[in-house]
């Protein structure tokens, strides 16, 4: 089969990988659609220590195999990312996704999704809705990961909250947070981007993020802000921007360390801080099926998995928002 493998050399396509095959209680998918996520370019970067394999983590697919479990054969499916060993405390817990040997499609000990087939357990596969297109579903896990915030924070339509970034994440968390009627205010560096926000339903307060406006907002700090501009530059920012007792969400992964990290400044202002990550699938599937959340104005561009490299080379150019690769 086709797939795009990082190496040490750098991502490359191979097209005589071969194909998986399914252990018990697994399923072999074809990949329909793939998207290009920054965690792919931070581990071309050399996030996580120097993963090699084949890339990708979100994507929607079709069932082709699942021993002794046909009734999945021919589903269109979806499917998270973290495969736990299943039998250690966190795992027991429920927090298969923290277990500390646990797989990650694309990006931990496993094979990911820019190939014209992958494997999952059964158990990580979620069930694509008839009127839900390909170009909506791959956006599930992505806008699971941007659901999560609102799992871990209690966010109300009193809330102050501060989105910083407007990348591919940042302006589907924005489109999560903006459901719970909060006082939002999305940060940003690329107008065309902030633009979009008026495709979506909810009420966005798009902001440049240029001095004198940001000077501004540090005069009203937020009750809740989330950092997703995908920088280690970020994260003083977005510290700057809360109120004391306020709650700040990490949602960037980045293969460098966070410049001049001072500790003291949480410490005083009595800062919550939370990192946040993979999130819940069900309702992300519910949002896109309703229109609640929109997605077809972030796709840039489509390429097929021949051109692979080049996706990931456009995905990583300024102002590009997501980018797709079709095996198909």
């Amino acid at each position: 089969m086709r797939a795009l493998l990082l190496t040490a050399e750098g991502p490359q396509l191979q097209t005589d990988y071969p194909t998986p095959q399914p252990g018990f209680g697994e399923a072999l998918i074809r990949v329909r659609l793939a998207g290009v996520c920054s965690t792919d370019l931070q581990l071309v970067a050399g996030y996580k220590g120097g993963y090699r394999g084949v890339l990708g983590h979100e994507f929607v697919g079709e069932v082709v195999e699942a021993p002794g479990n046909n009734r999945w054969l021919g589903r269109r499916v979806v499917g998270e990312l973290n495969i736990g060993c299943g039998r250690c405390d966190l795992c027991r817990r429920g927090l298969g996704k923290h277990c500390r040997s646990r797989q990650s499609l694309g990006i931990i000990g496993r094979d990911g999704a820019f190939a014209d087939y992958l494997t999952l357990p059964i158990a990580n596969l979620h069930v694509v809705p008839d009127g839900l297109s390909d170009e909506a579903a791959v956006f599930v896990e992505p806008l699971a990961a941007a659901l999560q915030i609102r799992e871990q924070v209690a966010i109300t339509p009193d809330n102050r909250v501060f989105v910083l970034g407007d990348g591919r994440l940042g302006l589907l968390v924005a489109q999560a947070l903006a459901l719970t009627g909060c006082d939002l205010t999305v940060i940003g560096r690329t107008p065309a981007k902030l633009a979009l926000l008026q495709h979506f339903h909810g009420i966005y307060q798009p902001t440049l993020n240029e001095a004198p406006v940001m000077a501004e907002l540090h005069n009203q700090p937020a009750d809740v802000v989330v950092e997703v501009t995908g920088s280690p530059q970020g994260f003083a920012q977005a510290v700057s921007l809360v109120r004391p007792g306020g709650t700040l969400v990490l949602k960037s992964t980045f293969a460098a360390a966070l410049p001049n990290f001072d500790l003291s400044h949480l410490v005083v202002d009595e800062i919550t801080l939370v990192g946040s990550r993979c999130g819940p699938f069900a309702p992300a599937l519910r949002l896109l099926s309703s229109g609640l959340v929109q997605v077809q104005p972030l796709i840039h561009a489509r390429y097929p998995i021949d051109e692979g490299v080049a996706a990931l080379d456009q995905a990583g150019r300024k102002g590009v928002l997501k980018v797709l690769i079709q095996p198909l």
